[in-house]
């Protein structure tokens, strides 16, 4: 063996006992140890996004003070006294307000709820209650579209009495036009029959003053029915009943048998 051979084993050994490595392992090393840094992200470096533009607008001015509030008095109704007879009893004096339509009156003051608020302008006449004359006749008033006032000191009656009722309030007997209206089957939802009833009840109280010929009959309902509008039965029963009783109330037909 040579002598560099000799050098080159001891090396070998040496290297093989401290862990350490050989001159030709150590020059394998990676070559990332020795690379450059990777550059940092472009995006790191890229200039700053604008601020909106909406930043740098002008300020908006604040808006004009608002005005001082205007202290207004509350609205309210004028009331006056109402004094009226009602199916033969005396309501009031009670203070009512002037704008007041009847229909509220008889509601909500009266407690009469009978009579029905329909249309609310006069056309349908669902509301209507009598008005009884000091000369003895009588007349159908629309309550939807007359003021409670123009009521005061007079005499009226509701649905709620054209029946006798007992002392307890209960009712003993139908008018004769309530009767009637059963017997025929006249409505349905009912929703128009006090306006019908009483319009029966002014026609029969006519025609006991002013009795009409037996021809003129149908003629003579018509004409005392005609405003008075029902959305169920189609009038013809409505009719039949109140000409059963003209035609069975003594008195009421000249011509009569």
């Amino acid at each position: 063996m040579t002598t560099a051979q000799t050098a080159a084993s001891a090396a070998s050994a040496s290297a093989a006992a401290t862990g350490a490595s050989a001159p030709a392992q150590a020059s394998a090393a990676p070559a990332s140890a020795s690379a450059p840094a990777v550059p940092a992200p472009a995006s790191a470096s890229a200039p700053a996004v604008p601020a909106p533009a909406s930043a740098s607008a002008p300020a908006v001015p604040a808006p004009a003070s608002a005005p001082a509030a205007v202290e207004r008095p509350l609205v309210r109704f004028q009331s006056k006294p109402l004094s009226i007879n009602i199916n033969g009893k005396s309501v009031g004096p009670m203070q009512v307000p002037e704008g007041l339509m009847m229909i509220e009156f008889l509601h909500e003051y009266a407690g009469l709820t009978g009579s029905r608020l329909g249309c609310g302008q006069g056309i349908c006449h669902a509301c209507v209650v009598i008005v009884d004359k000091p000369d003895g006749t009588s007349e159908e008033m629309r309550t939807c579209i007359t003021g409670a006032h123009f009521f005061h000191g007079r005499t009226i009656r509701t649905i709620e009495g054209h029946a006798k009722r007992n002392e307890a309030g209960e009712v003993v007997e139908l008018s004769p036009i309530q009767q009637k209206f059963l017997e025929h089957f006249s409505f349905q939802c009912g929703y128009c029959t006090p306006g019908f009833v009483n319009a029966a009840t002014v026609l029969i109280e006519r025609l006991k003053r002013e009795p009409v010929a037996k021809a003129d009959v149908e003629r003579t309902i018509t004409e005392a029915l005609d405003a008075h509008l029902c959305r169920c039965t189609g009038y013809v029963r409505y009719y039949e009943a109140v000409k059963d009783v003209v035609l069975t109330t003594p008195g009421l037909v000249k011509d009569a048998a």
